[in-house]
């Protein structure tokens, strides 16, 4: 697990197969990183060569729409290495913010880091399979 400090945002980075896993821990004035945080994360995918993230966003109180525009440039570049962006943790309020800029659809927010990778069908799915084989 690596720590990147970026303008009042601490970013934790864990491996796993195939992710990369970033963990947004906020501080006093951290909308002041917004600006480069895209460029940032691509730094570290192309560090790791990985391109396919998922954004713990639990610690954020708010969800500024610099933030917001950030993720999509984020989400685009990975697209082009055919990587992919997911988010997981946000608070109901990040959530409601997220689904009045539109971008619910595009970057619907996962509730862990498993789901965000599996997707919430599948992890229904494992549940599902694994309270039969109990019964």
């Amino acid at each position: 697990m690596a720590t990147h400090l970026v303008d009042g945002l601490n970013l934790t980075v864990d491996r796993g197969p195939n992710w990369l896993f970033v963990k947004l821990c906020p501080s006093r004035n951290w909308t002041e990183a917004l600006p480069q945080l895209a460029d940032e994360m691509w730094s570290i995918a192309s560090r790791h060569f990985i391109y396919r993230l998922v954004l713990e966003l639990e610690e954020l109180k708010t969800l500024p729409s610099g933030l917001l525009e950030q993720l999509v440039l984020l989400q685009d570049r990975l697209a082009e290495c055919d990587g992919a962006l997911r988010i997981c943790g946000l608070s109901a309020k990040c959530a409601q913010a997220l689904r009045d800029a539109g971008l619910d659809a595009a970057l619907p927010n996962h509730p862990t880091r498993d789901a965000a990778i599996h997707g919430d069908t599948a992890i229904l799915l494992h549940e599902k399979l694994k309270a039969a084989a109990s019964n």
